[in-house]
């Protein structure tokens, strides 16, 4: 049993609190609620005193609390301090060590895991300033339960929306346990980690490509992953429909090249790569100025064969001592293991996921996969399972080889 600060902050998401408070307590943690002025114009603290059994505190000027220094006491207290919703506002305070009001100054004033469940506008969400928050807060190790798609209190569709309580509460469990855990596991906190996803275009002219059919879901199921283990992630996304995972840092190609020059120039800085990306084999020769007209016959196009990524980067001379760590995935139709094993030795990786993307389920454009995983010790293969799941069973793996790996410098 924990221990559990719930920070409420004034959005439309603030009724949904009172469900994870409930969450919380049907799991027999003991829970504090804290609410902002804002949020008490959302739902009041009846709501919260009914359910906790405790007194909610709503202000640092209240006659009492400063006999024993309140948001010190419970700053010390706390097992873990989880917010929800975090608003644009609440985020930024954080993020800049704002202190003026009572749930901003226990943030400061914490030695416990932080867990925040953004809500808000789509737009708000993508604008640089609130991104470059949140990437600050995940950088000094504050974890991020992603937010949902769907309708939104403002009447848009779209990334913002409070994450399901269920999902939080998980998450809040997720945290709590890995700071009962040794120090040897979540070796993926506060490690730079790159995530490769969707395809890529390889333009004809201004408006014919070839393509493929990735949609990039399972990469940015490892990103929205490695986010909620304390990573630090930069994710190279080909075209894709997805929105990102909040805390991550995006970089957005179209091309192999794009892809390659992007890769290759972070390669260095970071502890692992996952190389989750559909990246095309083949390009057009040259790409046309203007629109070809379509013409009786045939369409000739010349291809050239693009730079093989992975293999770029198991040839990087750092990869004598196994940096950065290197997973990578395998596409096949026929031959599964065999054409996965041999792509992983060829191209020195340490890790090959590998999947037939002609089975139920699997594969491309769809929210579950079915994977083999292939190193060293052999191959384990999984059963169909939500693509989350699958990212998840990957960073353990990807927790496993850094945890082996030599220390830098070791030769």
């Amino acid at each position: 049993m924990a221990r559990i600060t719930v920070g409420v902050s004034g959005g439309i998401g603030a009724y949904k609190a009172a469900e994870v408070v409930r969450g919380l307590q049907k799991r027999g943690h003991e829970v504090t609620v804290v609410m902002t002025r804002n949020a008490r114009r959302f739902v009041g603290e009846l709501t919260f005193e009914a359910l906790t059994k405790r007194r909610v505190i709503t202000s640092q000027w209240a006659p009492g609390l400063n006999a024993d220094i309140e948001h010190i006491a419970l700053a010390t207290a706390s097992d873990l301090l989880l917010v929800v919703p975090a608003t644009a506002n609440t985020i930024g305070k954080f993020a800049h060590g704002l202190a003026d009001d009572f749930l901003s100054a226990l943030f400061l004033a914490t030695t416990a895991p932080v867990l925040l469940a953004p809500a808000m506008n789509t737009n708000m969400l993508a604008h640089p300033a609130v991104q470059e928050n949140l990437q600050t807060l995940v950088r000094r190790g504050v974890r991020i339960v992603d937010p949902g798609d769907g309708y939104l209190a403002c009447g848009w569709v779209g990334k913002g929306r409070l994450a399901e309580p269920d999902e939080i509460v998980e998450a809040a469990a997720s945290v709590l346990a890995a700071g009962a855990a040794p120090p040897a596991a979540g070796r993926l906190a506060g490690a730079a980690l790159l995530v490769t996803a969707g395809p890529t275009f390889e333009d004809l002219d201004p408006v014919r490509f070839i393509g493929n059919r990735s949609s990039g879901r399972m990469g940015y199921a490892v990103a929205a992953e490695a986010v909620r283990r304390g990573a630090l992630v930069t994710l190279v996304s080909g075209p894709t429909h997805l929105d990102p995972p909040a805390g991550a840092t995006v970089v957005r190609v179209r091309s192999a090249a794009d892809m390659h020059a992007a890769v290759m120039a972070r390669a260095g800085d970071v502890a692992a790569v996952v190389m989750a990306a559909a990246v095309a084999d083949y390009t057009p020769d040259t790409i046309a100025e203007q629109k070809v007209a379509k013409e009786d016959g045939g369409w000739t196009v010349p291809l050239t064969r693009t730079i093989d990524i992975l293999a770029a980067l198991g040839q990087l001379p750092s990869r004598v001592t196994k940096r950065p760590v290197l997973v990578g995935f395998a596409a096949e139709t026929h031959d599964l293991l065999a054409h996965a094993d041999a792509k992983r030795r060829r191209k020195g990786v340490d890790l090959i996921v590998a999947n037939d993307v002609t089975q139920a389920g699997a594969g491309f454009d769809v929210t579950t996969n079915a994977v083999t995983f292939l190193d060293d010790a052999g191959a384990e293969t999984t059963p169909v399972l939500p693509k989350g799941e699958i990212a998840s069973r990957i960073l353990d793996r990807l927790e496993a080889l850094m945890a082996t790996a030599p220390p830098t410098g070791a030769r």
